[in-house]
């Protein structure tokens, strides 16, 4: 296995409730590849997942998003299910984490819900994407051209639909990844 992402670090966003195959599978691409990952979370401590409507496993917080900072990372993950992308949404840290990734034009990946934290920064619009089947017209409300594809890749913005998607989303992760900066990812970032 080639270690093509070594020394990057990937940021992953989440708090209880995301759904855990979306955290997991694409930390573990990563991690394959060579890189780190670090889960960013509201608060210090434990996370739980969600499997679809059951509970899942626990998973320890490496920072929260009031200490992370977008450049100690070399992308963004946002996985979905429905509770932590809708916790993580109005949280004016969140917003400003998320943002700083797009103003220092790194990659962010959302799947699933993700996009929803997204849509509430206010980076969507102009952008191609898609998500979940139930948000895809919240998308597009944000301003956003949705295509209901297995993955969308726009200038370091990667976003998905569901975990059937997973190995899709996962391979462009890590291509992404290693790309680096994308100059076109900072016009999602308005004054």
């Amino acid at each position: 296995m080639t270690k093509r992402a070594e020394g990057k670090k990937m940021a992953i966003l989440a708090t209880d409730g995301f759904e855990q195959v979306e955290l997991t599978s694409p930390k573990e691409a990563i991690e394959n590849a060579g890189g780190e990952t670090e889960i960013v979370s509201l608060q210090h401590g434990r996370i739980q997942a969600n499997k679809h409507r059951d509970y899942g496993d626990w998973f320890d917080v490496g920072t929260t998003v009031e200490k992370a900072r977008a450049e100690d990372y070399n992308a963004l993950l946002i996985p979905g299910g429905v509770f932590s992308p809708d916790a993580l949404r109005t949280d004016p840290q969140v917003k400003r984490f998320v943002s700083d990734f797009f103003a220092q034009k790194k990659p962010v990946f959302a799947i699933c819900h993700g996009p929803q934290v997204l849509i509430s920064a206010n980076l969507l619009n102009g952008r191609e994407a898609t998500g979940y089947e139930a948000i895809q017209q919240d998308m597009k409300n944000a301003g956003a051209g949705v295509s209901d594809q297995p993955v969308v890749v726009d200038a370091g913005l990667v976003t998905s639909r569901n975990p059937d998607d997973l190995p899709q989303f996962n391979d462009k992760i890590v291509e992404e990844i290693c790309e680096g900066r994308h100059a076109e990812q900072a016009r999602s970032v308005t004054a």
